[in-house]
């Protein structure tokens, strides 16, 4: 088929070299001239693995455009994937999608079928159907659906590639076959349903990922003050199939754009609707507590923050990318920093973003230069090398051998029996 994919952020732009990898012609468009110009020389502007291979096997499969006229003309299908980031209040900003949407209806001069992946509230596909309704040309006709994305960043292409199911939120049979014939190659389940019943699917799947995580981390709490292993009973509670092991690592709680922002974004829905949603209050309050939880952990190691040089290993909010929007390293490092603390930070892969975030922040070129002659050692994200360093040559170099690990990826028996004062999150 010939596609047309709005908006090449990190959804917009695996949906596009991932489409092209199933056989169809990609026109991928969006405003940012800069990135535009570079994604035409190949050039990522995101990190992903695998995401520079596929685009560079598929070039003769994908165009690149900032003109939505010109973008949109010869395709059959539209996906929308531009952001809807929170506002104050925690609704999402939906002034993108108003504006793609209008500018859809003015330039289509046959047939499209308008489909919705970014992130949005139930009802928006309403919203869409209706604006485009009063601005299209008299006698052009057009479906809208709903098509949300699970995509894990780190892991993207084969999420894409071999998702869990397939939601496809529709209204006619002609929307319906067109979406199913496109996903026809990936043989995964399809869940045919209502608009309105996709769009909350996105939402409800997240906010019920972040109450685990949350759940897990308040269960960690206890499990420190009755002398438990976190580890052992997160085990335990995984092994039953009706609850299973995934998302119950405890740690320093969620971040990344889309828990974060969709928690906050599925409370507003529920209040908007009518119907009060406390549980998510929570879980909210536990993630962030997490966080404050982590450094009152280290000041108690150090007695004293004030001048103290703290090694953070990990700034992305996950492994395997360079996103920060919503890490918990932003808050940590803050705190930190409040109490006059000095920090020497390492990432593989997201530093030049915290450049521009944190100021007064050494950053080293790898985990050694980061403990060399620090008081201290943080592990906030789970990235493959840390579990990997030299714990030996780390003691040597750390003014004080002391490890607090916010992800649990050393066992605590083993770093004691190296000499380390270690503390993991509960246990």
């Amino acid at each position: 088929m010939k596609i047309a994919i709005i908006g090449t952020g990190h959804v917009g732009l695996i949906s596009g070299v991932c489409f092209a990898e199933l056989g169809n012609e990609v026109i991928c468009i969006d405003n940012d001239e800069d990135k535009i110009l570079n994604l035409k020389k190949d050039k990522l502007p995101i990190f992903e693995p695998g995401l520079q291979e596929l685009l560079n096997k598929n070039k003769s499969r994908l165009t690149f455009t900032t003109s939505i006229n010109e973008g949109i003309q010869d395709v059959g299908v539209i996906f929308i994937c531009v952001g809807t980031p929170p506002k104050p209040s925690g609704d999402a900003d939906l002034s993108t999608i108003e504006k793609v949407t209008n500018q859809i209806a003015e330039f289509m001069h046959d047939y499209k079928l308008v489909v919705d992946k970014s992130t949005v509230p139930v009802r928006t596909g309403r919203r869409v159907k209706q604006l485009m309704q009063k601005k299209v040309k008299q006698g052009l006709s057009f479906d809208v659906a709903s098509n949300p994305e699970f995509l894990r960043e780190g892991a993207a292409i084969y999420d894409f590639m071999h998702p869990d199911r397939i939601v496809i939120g529709v209204e006619t049979e002609r929307a319906k076959k067109i979406l199913t014939e496109l996903y026809e190659p990936i043989k995964s389940p399809m869940l045919i349903t209502d608009i309105e019943s996709a769009e909350l699917i996105k939402h409800a799947s997240n906010s019920f990922l972040a109450t685990k995580i949350s759940f897990i981390n308040a269960v960690a709490k206890i499990c420190e003050q009755a002398g438990a292993n976190i580890e052992q009973v997160a085990q335990g509670i995984g092994l039953d199939h009706r609850i299973g092991p995934e998302f119950l690592q405890a740690g320093i709680g969620f971040g990344g754009f889309c828990f974060p922002k969709d928690l906050r974004a599925f409370k507003k829905i529920a209040e908007k609707l009518g119907c009060e949603f406390p549980l998510l209050h929570e879980v909210e309050e536990i993630n962030e507590s997490m966080k404050k939880l982590f450094v009152t952990k280290v000041e108690e190691a150090l007695w004293n923050l004030n001048n103290k040089t703290i090694g953070i290993l990990g700034l992305s909010f996950k492994p395997d990318t360079e996103d920060m929007r919503y890490a918990p390293s932003i808050d940590i490092i803050n705190m930190f920093q409040k109490e006059g603390a000095k920090i020497r930070a390492y990432d593989p892969q997201a530093m030049s973003i915290a450049k521009r975030i944190f100021k007064n922040i050494e950053y080293c070129k790898d985990v050694y230069e980061v403990a060399d002659g620090a008081d201290c050692l943080c592990i906030i994200t789970e990235w493959k090398e840390f579990k990997e360093m030299n714990l030996e040559k780390i003691k040597s170099l750390l003014k004080s051998p002391i490890i607090m690990d916010g992800r649990n990826i050393f066992e605590k028996e083993k770093m004691l029996k190296l000499g380390f004062t270690y503390q993991g999150i509960g246990k």
